[in-house]
């Protein structure tokens, strides 16, 4: 106890405490995005249970990730190292990396499954004529909700790693890194009922975000492959893709409650 006062007591934890806060819930909108989307795949009665058991496994495995963080930082030691150089970036260095680690591994398969998910609901949303999935209204209620929770786990643990290291790249005490985990999931479970409502009463909004799924899942790719794209970059086209589509959005609704205006035909 003495210990954990005497960490908080220090003014720079406190700065450590803040950004890696903002930076979780930052990190937690991917996951979040990602769980609305599912969710609303589900009958009614299912979304919500769905989404709190989704973001209860994500604050769950966060938790258990930090408890054993000499073994997530022992993920980032080389495992495989292929002794192939591809071509060479503007520095000398190797544009690709040729060792990869299990966080690489983990990275690369997350950001595959994004693609893959992302690519698949464009497809659905774009296809007149309907095909079976483990989502069809046919299919039991239990293996809907079963297979919602199996692919948001398997993304959890991705986005649960990342999340990980980067708290232990920003601060070495672990209340703070608790702490900020558990500020940022009970925001996520704050927002993901507004969140997911929003999306499911504008289809355009689901198409963006399977955009932004699909942004995600190839910059995931790549910083498996050894080449980091800048998050800033990342959540600035987020940004303004979304503030965008709001001017569109507003742009309807002037044009519907515009006298003689019956909308776009």
């Amino acid at each position: 106890m003495t210990d954990i006062l005497s960490v908080f007591a220090d003014p720079t934890a406190w700065a450590a405490l803040v950004t890696l806060m903002v930076m979780e819930v930052v990190l937690g909108i991917d996951n979040l995005i990602f769980i609305s989307i599912l969710s609303n795949k589900l009958p009614e009665g299912q979304r919500q249970k769905v989404r709190r058991v989704g973001i209860s496994l994500a604050l769950i495995l966060r938790l258990v990730l930090l408890s054993t963080i000499a073994w997530i930082v022992g993920l980032t030691a080389p495992l495989i190292d292929l002794g192939w150089v591809g071509p060479v970036g503007e520095e000398g260095h190797p544009a690709f990396e040729t060792a990869f680690s299990w966080r690489d591994l983990i990275l690369i398969a997350g950001g595959l499954f994004l693609v893959w998910k992302a690519t698949n609901e464009i497809h659905h949303s774009l296809d007149p004529q309907p095909t079976t999935d483990i989502y069809d209204k046919k299919a039991p209620i239990a293996a809907n909700f079963a297979g919602a929770i199996v692919q948001i786990i398997l993304l959890d643990i991705v986005f649960s790693i990342d999340s990980i290291l980067t708290a232990v790249g920003m601060t070495e005490h672990l209340p703070i890194m608790i702490l900020a985990v558990v500020v940022a999931v009970g925001l996520m479970m704050l927002a993901a009922d507004p969140l997911a409502r929003f999306i499911g009463r504008n289809p355009t909004v689901v198409m963006l975000a399977l955009g932004f799924l699909l942004m995600i899942g190839a910059v995931l790719i790549a910083d498996g492959f050894g080449v980091h794209v800048p998050k800033g970059y990342i959540y600035g086209a987020m940004a303004f893709s979304a503030l965008v589509e709001s001017l569109n959005m507003a742009a309807r609704r002037a044009q519907k409650k515009a006298p003689g205006q019956s909308g776009p035909q």
